[in-house]
């Protein structure tokens, strides 16, 4: 979404018919290998590990006249210590919009202005260096409303577009060249000719052309750019135009590291989600309330409630993820409207919680607006003056349907998480009941996650493999039970087999069949039940 601090309507674009389809061309780049820090990460194990995102919206995307500034549209400039309090809320993926627009110098070289290129930099390490997982993209260049904008599927011409498209990505592409995984370059923002309905055709094959162009001119400048993931969208970043037989094309991946297994992929699908727009959008008090807890009939829309958003997203996992192609929801939320409505808060929050929990059912990555403005009409989670939550209950809603999931210890209550504290941030409990010590951690390991037994040093994986590659070790203290349990992927999320029973420990704590949770020791004295919980 592109909103100048107070305004979130949707502007048109001017329609020029004329195109060329006449594409630049460049040498392939010889291919280095990934650093030593990049991590392989499949499909359901990227989406897992980006949980819930959160936009900066209207900071760096933000511009006067066709120059770029953090400070045209938001009152103060981006901060670490407003980094730090998004994480701490709980996001673990962070979207920087940004726009280029007349920073761009002219061909055929198009160089970026290196003050504002090194202050892209400069924020987007705020939050990688926070561990966080960002996406940068090309945002606001891409609407005929602001000044400065090229990037336009009816511009006559599409040759220098694509020169330009391709120069532009190139060196933000070598900019960030050796970010490990955790950063994803996402082409564009909401790319189209302005026309609401059926797309045209001949636009459309040009948004295709950039995207393709972006998949080259990345993965051509070798390095992890090779291989880490990269996000497209479709029309207008529009689910039934991009799921739908209207022309949107997935980019061939050509150059993509020889170090990605064959099976896998690593382009993820864009789509935002505000529907519907009178509840969610439109700057009116009409329509305030949303779902099936709204009391007032006349307050809440004639479309677009739950069934509505499970069919929408229904369809991005049925086109895409299961083809292994992740889907993120970059963009979705509402608009405050309290000044209308006292209840509207509580509605907002149950929207975010649903769209929140509907894409972690299909195997989504939801990433929240903000555009930095509390009030009436704002999307604002956060003040970004004084870093006060200023919409909790709507962080809340967000977090207790996608936060990560940790071991707890019902007996004790203490938790395990992925990188082996409690909650207490000690040492990670005992998960045997014997003498032997046995602390078991759950840790991150290559392309996927393994249990590590740190008083034998051998590792339950995946795939049920310890460290020597021998069949996987068992849990329990007494021979005699004979329970293999292991961390198996699905969907979004992992869940714990038991080789003996067939049955699961999944992420909301109950087995296969539905059953409470069985111990996880086999000395029933010490009763401890470990389960995956959501904290």
């Amino acid at each position: 979404m592109l909103s100048k601090v107070k305004s979130f309507r949707v502007h048109l674009l001017a329609m020029v018919m004329v195109f060329s389809t006449v594409i630049s061309s460049w040498s392939p780049v010889v291919s280095a290998a990934e650093t030593a820090d990049f991590t392989q990460l499949n499909a359901s194990q990227i989406v897992f590990e980006m949980g819930a995102g959160w936009n900066l919206g209207n900071q760096l995307e933000g511009s006067i006249n066709g120059t770029p500034s953090e400070t045209a549209w938001s009152s103060t400039p981006v901060t670490l210590a407003l980094i730090q309090k998004v994480k701490a809320a709980g996001f673990k993926t962070i979207r920087i919009p940004v726009s280029y627009l007349n920073y761009i110098g002219s061909g055929p070289n198009y160089t970026i202005n290196s003050t504002w290129l090194s202050r892209v930099k400069e924020v987007v390490d705020y939050a990688y260096n926070e561990g966080l997982y960002v996406i940068i993209n090309i945002h606001g260049d891409g609407y005929s409303t602001i000044p400065g904008s090229w990037l336009l599927v009816n511009s006559s011409d599409q040759t220098t577009i694509r020169a330009k498209y391709q120069k532009v990505w190139q060196q933000i592409a070598n900019t960030f060249v050796n970010y490990d995984e955790r950063l994803i370059f996402e082409s564009m923002n909401e790319v189209f000719d302005g026309t609401f309905g059926t797309p045209n055709t001949t636009y459309y094959s040009n948004l295709n052309a950039y995207n393709q162009i972006f998949v080259d001119t990345v993965r051509q400048t070798g390095g992890n750019n090779a291989a880490r993931w990269l996000l497209i969208p479709g029309w207008n970043t529009n689910i039934d135009y991009t799921v739908g037989n209207y022309g949107f094309v997935l980019p061939t991946d050509n150059y993509r590291s020889s170090s990605i297994p064959s099976s896998e992929k690593r382009i993820m699908i864009s789509v935002h989600y505000y529907s519907p727009w009178d509840f969610a959008g439109e700057e009116s008090g009409t329509i305030t309330q949303w779902g099936a807890t709204a009391t007032n009939s006349s307050k809440k829309s004639t479309w677009g409630q739950e069934d509505y958003l499970d069919s929408q997203l229904k369809s991005t996992y049925d086109k895409f993820v299961t083809q292994g192609y992740p889907v993120v929801v970059g963009e979705f939320g509402s608009i405050d409207k309290t000044a209308f409505d006292s209840a509207n808060n509580t509605y907002r929050a149950a929207f975010a919680k649903a769209v929140t929990a509907t894409a972690k059912k299909y195997g989504a990555v939801p990433v929240i607006w903000d555009n930095g403005h509390n009030g009436q009409y704002g999307f604002g989670l956060f003040d970004r003056s004084t870093y006060a939550v200023t919409q909790q209950g709507i962080i809340d809603a967000i977090m207790s349907t996608m936060n990560t999931y940790k071991m707890k210890n019902v007996t004790t209550g203490l938790y395990i998480d992925g990188i082996g504290r409690t909650a207490d941030g000690s040492n990670a409990g005992q998960w045997s009941a014997g003498s032997s010590n046995q602390r078991w951690v759950m840790e991150f390991y290559g392309s996927y996650y393994k249990i590590k037994n740190s008083a034998t040093g051998l590792y339950l994986d995946g795939i049920g493999r310890t460290a020597n590659g021998s069949v996987c070790g068992q849990w329990s203290s007494s021979t005699s039970w004979n329970q293999r349990w292991v961390l198996e992927a699905y969907g979004g999320n992992y869940r714990i087999r038991n080789q003996s029973t067939g049955l699961y420990l999944d992420g909301g704590g109950s087995t296969a069949n539905g059953s409470d949770l069985k111990m996880w020791s086999s000395d029933p004295s010490t009763n401890l039940q470990w389960q995956f919980v959501n904290p």
